[in-house]
């Protein structure tokens, strides 16, 4: 006769379907407001707040002019690479300031002062360093990602059971495999909470690049629709940044899924 208890159903969470449905009840709420403000009260000009409409053809026309995916394409390029150089920075080094008393001694004091740097400070130094090219865009967007992830990393294998390492060292387990084996995967929640971080940042210093030295992009799109008066296309880069930012999350997301059912 068994006598383990059986494990309660969970209750109260949403499935796959449902919870989508319920995510976009805001933005479809927030759109029907666009919509209501703008062509059926007309409270905003055209000038003030395009329509959804108006948005939407801007949008139709930079895809038919082949502009659109050109600006997405090197928007998304230089997050993903940009973001890879900095949340791999921060691993290595959050992995080693956090393992290490001495590296942590003698470093964090440093890399705390450079993180309270506010990011539009590196352009100078990076536009005269690097120049306005592709390096450039591609450093800025690895210094806003690498913080939040060294942050959550150093943060976290600080603070690892001392007890669950000692058992992966009797088990023979040292250096680069205890981390691996032991460590990281009892951090990983933490971990995938600064690549996230780390990952939003990214899209914040693109823009911050884009806007200063591009001559394509969504935040080249930002500045040149500002200088024409293009206030549908400005709204638009807009749109397109929280959609593809979603779009990116979400695909970190399934990959943070997929590291929990792992190492869980």
């Amino acid at each position: 006769m068994a006598t383990g208890k059986a494990k309660p159903a969970r209750s109260g969470g949403l499935n796959g379907p449902v919870k989508v449905v319920v995510g976009a009840i805001v933005p479809l709420a927030l759109l029907a407001v666009w919509w209501l403000v703008t062509d059926a009260l007309e409270i905003f000009t055209p000038v003030q707040l395009p329509s959804p409409l108006a948005v939407f053809e801007a949008g139709q026309g930079l895809l038919e002019s082949g502009a659109l995916f050109s600006h997405v394409g090197i928007s998304v390029q230089r997050v993903l690479v940009g973001f890879a150089l900095g949340a791999g920075a921060g691993l290595v080094l959050g992995s080693l300031l956090g393992l290490s008393k001495a590296a942590d001694a003698l470093l964090h004091p440093t890399v705390g002062a450079f993180r309270a740097v506010p990011s539009l400070a590196w352009v100078p130094l990076i536009l005269l360093w690097v120049g306005i090219g592709e390096d450039g865009k591609y450093l800025l967007i690895a210094i806003g990602a690498f913080f939040p992830v060294f942050t959550s990393v150093h943060s976290a294998l600080r603070h690892v059971d001392p007890q669950l390492v000692e058992a992966g060292r009797a088990f023979g387990f040292h250096g680069v495999r205890l981390l691996t084996t032991v460590q990281l995967p009892a951090v990983v929640p933490p971990v995938f909470s600064g690549l996230r971080l780390g990952l939003a940042q990214s899209w914040l210093f693109l823009v911050a690049a884009e806007l200063l030295a591009a001559a394509e992009g969504l935040g080249f799109l930002l500045t040149e629709s500002q200088n024409n008066g293009r206030v549908d296309r400005l709204l638009l880069a807009i749109v397109l940044l929280a959609i593809l930012g979603k779009i990116t999350d979400a695909l970190l997301g399934l990959v943070e899924r997929k590291a929990l059912n792992t190492w869980a």
